[in-house]
């Protein structure tokens, strides 16, 4: 038996065969994911989530040019990488590959914290 397959059956006698709601597993380390489609969603929605904050943080502190970009894309690569492969413990294999999660929704969150980010620039420090 795999250790993946032997996790996810760990897993399902520890919880009663109660199915864990996708936020729950997302929030506990060494969580089983049963789709493989799940996990990259919740990797995309924290990535998001993730966007917003470090908009509104840029935005309000008057942080400019290449620089503010390249801080959140390190930052955003970073947490992520760290989540996936620490916390979560996950096979990056049956993803694809660390690359494949890296940059799973990077181009969506990119353009959102740029929208966030000259919106709250713009509102407050206006010349």
């Amino acid at each position: 038996m795999t250790s993946s397959s032997k996790r996810k059956e760990e897993s399902h006698l520890l919880n009663g065969g109660v199915k864990q709601s996708t936020w729950s597993k997302a929030l506990s380390s060494n969580a089983v994911w049963e789709e493989k489609d799940e996990f990259l969603d919740v990797i995309y929605w924290l990535r998001q989530i993730i966007a917003v904050i470090l908009g509104v943080i840029w935005g309000v502190a008057p942080l400019k040019g290449f620089l503010g970009i390249a801080i959140f894309c390190i930052i955003n690569a970073g947490v992520l990488y760290v989540y996936f492969s620490s916390f979560q413990q996950i096979d990056e294999e049956e993803y694809g590959g660390t690359w494949e999660l890296t940059k799973e929704g990077f181009m969506t969150s990119f353009a959102l914290f740029l929208v966030v980010w000259i919106i709250f620039y713009t509102a407050l420090h206006f010349d």
